[in-house]
């Protein structure tokens, strides 16, 4: 598949560090896997602006979903504002639900005439709390970020935190929005160091938890489905990232969507729009409307819900204020235009 990506030596050491990580957390991950992961490529623009590629589990006896995506966009377009994006995005979702689920998200947004700048994130997700897990994931983040972790913290817990339902998405939450200092080299350096840790991290709460945690009850399987819910909730109602994505292009809507788990607790999701704001009510009612009733999230159904959250937004642009934020504005689909 033709792939044109940015000739610009920033836009290529994002690439190349984004590739990296990718490759690293594929390669750890197929170490629990019993079949590997398979890579799929997306273009932009027929690869004229970039594009990219994802890895998605293709062992459905130990994961429930799983992808680790990379991307590059760009533009040569003067006029634009932003000249080139680059991210790796991943979501792994375990089968077993005393295993928890991991979300990371690293990028550089690299502007034309101002300052670029990393959005680094992780956060755990347990179905099923555990507090060892929790402990052992958040040593881990101190270590890499050291100064930085107070900050992130507090921005994470901001951001993931689902007002109507007056609780988190997960329980452990690093966020870095618009993050950048006058050193570059250093700033590409902790990006790669942070998105190291977290995969290395993970892999040694899954290598170390798989082999006994085997014992699940209905009420296990139930507890995760309900989280599950509550991500698919958050992600679709809440995360800008998602809709920044989504209304950017339709061109990857597989690849955005990759984080939602297979299957979710639908009388649940519909028990909420009557606690979201409005408009968010109706958005809530549209994506319960396009999915099935056994809950089953297969690959038509994204799609459905991916043009669900655009086509909303796209009809009440006043609703995109009620998305969840840090401390820190960004314009991610303003950069696009």
């Amino acid at each position: 598949m033709n792939i044109i990506f940015s000739d610009d030596i920033k836009a290529k050491e994002a690439l190349k560090l984004v590739k990296e990580l990718q490759e690293r957390f594929v390669n750890k991950l197929n170490t629990l896997s019993k079949v590997n992961f398979e890579e799929v490529f997306w273009q932009r623009d027929e690869g004229k602006l970039g594009g990219g590629s994802r890895f998605e589990a293709r062992d459905f006896e130990f994961f429930n979903t799983a992808s680790v995506n990379v991307s590059q966009v760009h533009y040569p377009n003067k006029d634009k504002r932003l000249k080139s994006a680059t991210a790796i995005s991943t979501i792994i979702h375990p089968n077993n639900p005393h295993l928890p689920s991991i979300h990371m998200h690293i990028s550089y947004t690299q502007l034309r005439d101002e300052q670029s700048y990393y959005r680094i994130m992780a956060d755990l997700n347990p179905s099923i709390k555990n507090k060892e897990d929790k402990k052992y994931f958040e040593k881990a983040l101190k270590e890499v970020s050291k100064d930085k972790y107070d900050e992130a913290k507090e921005q994470g817990d901001k951001y993931f935190f689902i007002p109507a339902l007056n609780k988190h998405r997960g329980v452990s939450h690093f966020y870095l929005e618009n993050y950048y200092t006058s050193n570059e080299k250093d700033d590409y350096t902790f990006a790669k160091e942070f998105g190291e840790k977290v995969i290395d991290t993970y892999i040694e709460i899954l290598s170390n938890a798989k082999d006994k945690r085997t014992t699940i009850s209905n009420e296990d399987k139930q507890m995760q489905l309900d989280y599950h819910t509550l991500y698919l909730f958050q992600v679709l109602t809440l995360d800008r990232g998602t809709t920044a994505g989504l209304l950017a292009h339709n061109q990857n809507d597989r690849g955005i969507m990759g984080s939602l788990p297979k299957f979710i607790n639908k009388n649940l999701l519909l028990s909420w729009k009557e606690k979201v704001i409005k408009p968010q009510d109706e958005l809530v009612q549209n994506l319960v409307d396009n999915i099935e009733e056994s809950g089953l999230v297969d690959i038509n159904t994204k799609t459905k819900l991916a043009n669900c959250v655009r086509e909303h937004y796209k009809n009440h642009k006043e609703a995109l204020k009620l998305q969840a934020s840090s401390d820190k504005k960004v314009h991610t689909v303003e950069n696009h235009k």
